[in-house]
């Protein structure tokens, strides 16, 4: 049913782009829903699938941005949706599902990063509600169309999920917020929803994977102080970025999502967290720089993430 957590030697690597690994690869036909898809790697993600003859609706909390950075762009839809409202999640999904039609692939890769202390919904921390609730939502409200098709669904996680397993006494953060610790939760929830999801999916063709796109400087950053990103030595006092080898450009940073979601190298697999554009192995204790963590890929916890995230949803597509 799933694969183990060790390297399948793709020929890709870090320095892939999404059209190195699209490349000789025809997606005319196929639709792809791509969160997030005007911005940052989900832009470059949908780009990279209507080069490839993919339709992709493309859903967006601001439209209006969306579509100026989508002008221009053929083959692409663009729909309404806010992850951090459950209402605007269920209305998305029932205008889609309304259309008929299946999804080819679902790649979730909208998500907030290390922002201040913030609540949405019934008081939910926003990057746990945003980064996983919605998305876990969005996908068991748009399983009529994910099913039919042997959809694939891709969850983009983050290295950050090392920060921090699940904070199963307290996952909304009501003590002791850390912008950084409640991202590394968030993405891990991100990994566990896609062990679990493959393990449900897997018998009726759909597969799920989580993946860490790599360091890249995009508008996910848009909640750091400048001053905090110069003391990480990302940019300098003027906001040029330092060490420019050490982060991949958008194109780049869009490769392992768009590899997830359309490789062949991948059937039958499922399951599993992904890094430059291959399978990761896993992580070396103490070693961040690489490799998924157990905490992220424990089939129990997983399990158990689902049942909770159903519980707080009020939506479960297998119960």
């Amino acid at each position: 049913m799933s694969t183990a957590q060790h390297k399948i030697g793709s020929g890709f690597g870090a320095h892939s782009t999404a059209d190195d690994v699209l490349a000789g690869v025809d997606l005319s036909g196929k639709l792809a829903i791509v969160t997030g898809g005007y911005s940052g790697l989900g832009l470059e993600t949908t780009r990279a699938l209507t080069r490839a003859g993919a339709r992709v609706v493309v859903p967006a909390r601001r439209p209006d941005t969306a579509w100026k950075a989508l002008a221009g762009l053929g083959g692409v839809e663009l729909d309404e949706l806010d992850l951090g409202d459950l209402d605007s999640v269920r209305a998305f999904a029932e205008r889609f599902l309304d259309s008929g039609r299946t999804v080819d692939f679902v790649i979730d890769s909208a998500g907030i990063m290390a922002c201040p202390e913030t609540r949405v919904g019934p008081g939910w921390e926003a990057q746990f509600a945003t980064n996983h609730l919605g998305h876990f939502a969005l996908v068991n409200r748009l399983w009529p169309a994910i099913e039919p098709g042997g959809a694939r669904v891709v969850s983009v996680s983050s290295r950050a999920h090392h920060f921090s397993g699940m904070r199963w006494d307290d996952v909304h953060w009501r003590t002791g917020y850390d912008k950084w610790q409640a991202y590394g939760q968030a993405k891990t929830a991100n990994v566990l929803f896609a062990v679990h999801l493959d393990k449900l999916g897997a018998d009726r063709g759909v597969r799920a994977f989580a993946l860490h796109p790599g360091g890249i400087l995009t508008p996910l950053q848009r909640h750091l102080p400048k001053a905090e990103m110069v003391e990480r030595g990302w940019i300098d006092e003027q906001g040029n970025v330092l060490n420019p080898s050490g982060f991949k450009s958008p194109e780049q940073g869009a490769a392992t999502q768009v590899w997830a979601a359309t490789s062949p190298q991948l059937a039958g697999m499922g399951g599993v967290y992904l890094e430059d554009c291959d399978i990761a192995e896993p992580a070396v204790e103490g070693d961040q720089s690489s490799g998924v963590r157990a905490w992220a890929t424990d089939p129990e916890q997983a399990a158990r993430l689902w049942t909770l995230s159903a519980e707080l949803t009020g939506v479960d597509a297998f119960a």
